[in-house]
């Protein structure tokens, strides 16, 4: 069995309103949010998930905000002994820019993606303004991007879930993990949304969806069932993880 270690690498931050990740929750609280990068160590191709903001701001506030560095994308992988080139495969969450700004720096890696991404940023609803399609433009003509229709394994120990909450081709990622089966989700939540407050529970709520969503009742019953499948749950903007090397 391959088993792998994952390593967050911020490459990028955002702040904004709470809301944008509790839905229902939070309005009007300052939050900052990590953009995160995720290495996964094991087996024997050098796998990442998602590639970050292409510029993104390292100031001191946002650090302190989100409780660890920020780097670029060289900066990141340089932590681990990689350059871009050294990249075989991206598990893409989903194709909203800060997820994506990074693609063309990976000269030799497959590019899996959900079919409805693609279909999404290159002619996106006004209110998906976050798609900005020349940044998977250099893969797409090389022909390195995997489009998939469903759930699928690809590779030993990794399988991209389908979940269409925060997108319609939001895909969370599977990673068998010596400490059991994580779920990297496929749309922009926090720890909270997984673990709500008292007053949230109270409303016999087991789960927030979240803030931007393609349906908030199918987002719901979504986290739920994801929550079910996993051991560890890895929020796909949690601030606790910019301090830790290795989840």
């Amino acid at each position: 069995m391959t088993t792998y270690k994952i390593h967050p690498i911020v490459m990028g931050t955002k702040v904004f309103d709470k809301g944008m990740m509790t839905y229902q929750h939070g309005y009007g609280t300052p939050y900052t949010i990590p953009i995160y990068c995720w290495y996964l160590e094991g087996g024997d191709k050098k796998i990442l998930v998602d590639t970050g903001e292409m510029r993104p701001i390292q100031s001191e506030d946002r650090q302190q905000a989100i409780g660890g560095p920020i780097h670029t994308f060289e900066e990141g992988l340089a932590k681990w002994g990689l350059t871009g080139d050294d990249i075989d495969m991206v598990i893409h969450t989903h194709l909203h820019a800060d997820h994506c700004e990074n693609d063309y720096k990976c000269p030799n890696a497959e590019f899996y993606v959900h079919e409805a991404e693609l279909t999404a940023i290159h002619g996106y609803h006004p209110l998906d303004f976050r798609y900005v399609e020349d940044y998977i433009y250099e893969v797409e003509e090389a022909g390195r991007i995997r489009a998939l229709s469903g759930d699928t394994e690809v590779a030993p120990g990794i399988t991209m879930i389908h979940t269409p909450a925060h997108t319609r081709g939001g895909m969370s990622v599977l990673v068998d993990t010596a400490e059991g089966r994580a779920a990297i989700t496929g749309f922009c939540v926090i720890r909270e949304n997984f673990e709500p407050p008292r007053e949230v529970r109270a409303m016999e709520m087991e789960v927030i969806p979240p803030g931007t969503h393609v349906d908030a009742y199918a987002a719901y019953d979504i986290m739920v069932r994801l929550r079910d499948m996993a051991d560890i749950i890895i929020p796909l903007h949690e601030p606790h993880f910019a301090g830790v090397d290795t989840v």
